[in-house]
């Protein structure tokens, strides 16, 4: 194998192997919606453990809301989908579907 080659092929596998750790780290949690603050932007979701906050645990807390247009579409009871990231205004729900 050529240099060429192989300086290639080792780019495209750290290409891929960084993609699937990108995707392991912003992977959706299932949680359930116990409340929801429209007039302050908030969520309290019950959920499983968020690998990329480092909670190991699940529990119920609350969330700010990256987009306020995310709180219309659920209502308290239903299940959902989401990912959060820590922000400068704290842990932040930053996409969020109704699970399937």
């Amino acid at each position: 194998m050529t240099f060429k080659k192989l300086a290639t092929a080792t780019l495209s596998l750290s290409l891929l192997m960084g993609s699937a750790m990108a995707f392991a780290q912003t992977a959706m949690v299932n949680g359930e919606v116990k409340k929801i603050d429209e007039s302050a932007g908030k969520i309290t979701l019950k959920h499983g453990p968020i690998k990329n906050l480092d909670m190991e645990e699940g529990m119920t807390m609350v969330f700010r809301i990256k987009d306020p247009a995310m709180l219309k579409q659920v209502k308290v009871g239903d299940k959902v989908q989401f990912e959060a990231e820590r922000t400068t205004s704290g842990i932040t729900v930053t996409k969020m579907q109704k699970a399937k």
